[in-house]
């Protein structure tokens, strides 16, 4: 795929009064592929699969509610908002049917929308996730934390759950991005997602979806453990399970795996 070739729009839909930030990028006529980010980052997340997927995929990425360019709501709001949020971002980009790739709180969105929607929606890439991360205490102290203190009291430590021991020591220019992601966060949107994921619970959703799905999974993840990866894998009917060495953020830590494995699964 030459350069000329690809195009590159943003836009901004609306779902129920939110604004959303998006972009869709990639050859007009190709597949589209939905990429939905973790809590606390943006659409930047996904840079490092950007090269390999444009050269199959227009790529739609866009801000969770609550961050980067998309507005934080004012209402609490759970993982159907959230679900709704992707489909108004498709229509607002004229997208009637995709592919979808979510890590973390995005592969919860990922899940919503397997159940409820799948009608718009090809197979399933479920990333560094679980049908429910708890427990709620450890939410209600993060969201107390960024409200009083702001973000920068708790990256730190999220950064040391996202990325291994032997990452962090050896690749300490590579992450900085995920921590200016992280560090720039609106501090209300981040614990409002933070209450979201607190209070979703999708293991009862999981053997209702028929969408073909890929569970990956980082087996040193300490965030969504991979014995709660595999509990994803084994609850939906005939889902495919890879586990990455790798914490919690596989997709910056093994770009290049990451990217294969998706490519695959979809079929490129």
């Amino acid at each position: 795929m030459t350069q000329s070739a690809l195009q590159a729009r943003t836009g901004t839909a609306t779902s129920a009064g939110v604004s959303i930030h998006y972009t869709i990028e990639g050859a007009a006529g190709a597949p589209v592929l939905v990429m939905s980010n973790s809590l606390g980052t943006t659409l930047q997340m996904w840079d490092p699969q950007m090269p390999a997927l444009l050269g199959h995929f227009q790529v739609l990425r866009y801000d969770t509610r609550g961050h980067g360019r998309s507005s934080v709501p004012a209402e609490p709001f759970g993982m159907a908002e959230l679900g709704a949020d992707v489909l108004a971002v498709m229509d607002h980009a004229g997208v009637g049917r995709a592919q979808f790739c979510g890590l973390s709180m995005g592969g919860m969105t990922g899940m919503w929308l397997a159940c409820h929607h799948a009608d718009r929606f090809g197979r399933f890439v479920l990333a560094n996730t679980a049908a429910l991360i708890g427990p709620a205490s450890v939410w209600d102290n993060r969201i107390a934390t960024v409200r009083r203190d702001g973000m920068v009291a708790i990256v730190p430590g999220v950064l040391e759950r996202w990325f291994t021991q032997s990452y962090r020591a050896s690749r300490a220019q590579a992450f900085e991005p995920v921590r200016d992601m992280l560090l720039r966060c609106d501090p209300a949107g981040y614990a409002a997602n933070c209450a979201a994921v607190r209070d979703a619970d999708l293991r009862g959703l999981l053997p209702q979806i028929e969408a073909k799905v890929l569970v990956i999974a980082g087996e040193q993840d300490a965030a969504t453990t991979p014995a709660q990866g595999l509990e994803v894998a084994r609850a939906v009917p005939g889902a495919e399970y890879l586990s990455v060495d790798a914490a919690h953020l596989s997709n910056w830590e093994l770009p290049q795996a990451f990217g294969e494995a998706v490519g695959r699964f979809l079929g490129v």
